[in-house]
């Protein structure tokens, strides 16, 4: 299973929607506490884009190094459409300072130095430590995620409702769709009486979309034999 760095890493670097936190701000609204953008650079910094009129830039432009402490929440929603959507959280907290003559005009880049982070998912709640943020790397097949379960849906419900055959009889008639995929496996949410995820392992881990290819047909074969 992926650990809980990679899971963390995983959702900052995705395009799922995030709010930055801090001290001072409650009264901004929503969407300017909303980045642009963000990325993680080679040192394991968080860099978070926002306009450079914005409440959050002043507010690192007029901060003394590291003495505005801040948080990043990511939430994570399925991009299919099933009961229970919001698949998982992460904050990161720490450090936050602007990164001077680092954005294109109109825009800033702030830095979050990572001081912890923790995640609550489908796989559990885990505490992150700050190098372990540094040193893990994203799932490589979450920036294509959203696609690959929305065709999965609609294109393969079929097959992916045959894989219920892997788990015996407790899943009855319920619906089967494709909650999440990762290097590891898939994740079926089946929906009824109960609602209830199963997760089906693929023989090895995958390092692309061709691999999931050949994993996904391994499944298919398995749960058809």
């Amino acid at each position: 299973m992926p650990s809980a760095a990679e899971r963390t890493r995983t959702l900052v670097q995705s395009t799922c929607s995030s709010v930055l936190l801090l001290p001072g701000l409650d009264g901004a609204r929503p969407d300017q506490l909303m980045p642009d953008a963000r990325t993680v650079n080679s040192d394991g910094d968080v860099l978070l884009v926002f306009a450079a009129d914005s409440p959050v830039v002043r507010a690192a432009t007029h901060a003394q190094a590291d003495e505005l402490p801040v948080v990043l929440e990511i939430t994570d929603v399925a991009p299919v459409s099933v009961p229970h959507r919001i698949r998982g959280r992460a904050w990161v907290s720490g450090w936050l300072t602007r990164v001077p003559n680092a954005a294109e005009p109109g825009r800033s880049t702030l830095r979050l130095e990572v001081g912890e982070a923790y995640v609550d998912d489908l796989w559990g709640a885990e505490g992150v430590e700050a190098d372990e943020f540094a040193a893990a790397v994203p799932d490589p097949l979450s920036e294509h995620e959203a696609e690959l379960l929305q065709h999965l849906h609609a294109a393969h419900s079929a097959e992916v409702a045959t894989l219920r055959t892997l788990l015996g009889e407790r899943t009855g008639g319920a619906a089967a769709v494709p909650v999440g995929v990762d290097r590891f496996g898939l994740r079926v949410r089946y929906t009824g009486v109960s609602c209830f995820d199963a997760r089906f392992d693929f023989p090895e881990p995958v390092r692309d979309v061709a691999g999931l290819r050949r994993a996904m047909h391994a499944l298919f074969e398995a749960a058809s034999s």
